[in-house]
């Protein structure tokens, strides 16, 4: 059965510092789609997040690249198994030199925290109860 893919184009400032901090994250570097302007980090079977130069990105776009510090331009948001491994992975990725945004959501049924990287673009880690989901 096929299954969709999504492959999220990322303007980095420092190649090296990024894909330094998502394999402390416990994601890896695909080489076979990385090369010195870009590194393919597999999150999934079905997600990768392309980390392109601002110049590499610039090849894709006529639009101006934000300043994901300044400006916001995506939302990501990723599943986590537990509430655990939601503060597992937020905390993993402070100790890389990201850092927490936003507050804590915590419904009961949905536990979030969320986390810029790098280059400032934010990450949301949400856990929901599949029981909550189920009806």
């Amino acid at each position: 059965m096929y299954q969709q893919m999504i492959f999220v184009n990322l303007a980095v400032n420092d190649l090296e510092a990024s894909k330094k901090f998502f394999t402390e994250l416990g994601y890896s570097i695909n080489p076979q789609f990385s090369d010195e302007t870009a590194a393919s980090v597999v999150i999934s079977d079905t997600i990768f997040a392309m980390l392109l130069t601002r110049q590499k990105y610039a090849d894709f776009t006529k639009k101006e690249i934000v300043d994901a510090t300044k400006s916001s331009e995506v939302l990501l948001a990723l599943s986590a198994e537990s509430r655990e491994k939601v503060d597992e992975l937020v905390e993993k990725a402070v100790a890389a030199g990201g850092s927490v945004t936003g507050e804590t959501q915590d419904h009961g049924f949905m536990y979030g925290r969320a986390f810029d990287d790098l280059d400032g673009h934010t990450w949301e880690v949400v856990w929901m109860d599949p029981t909550a989901v189920e009806g």
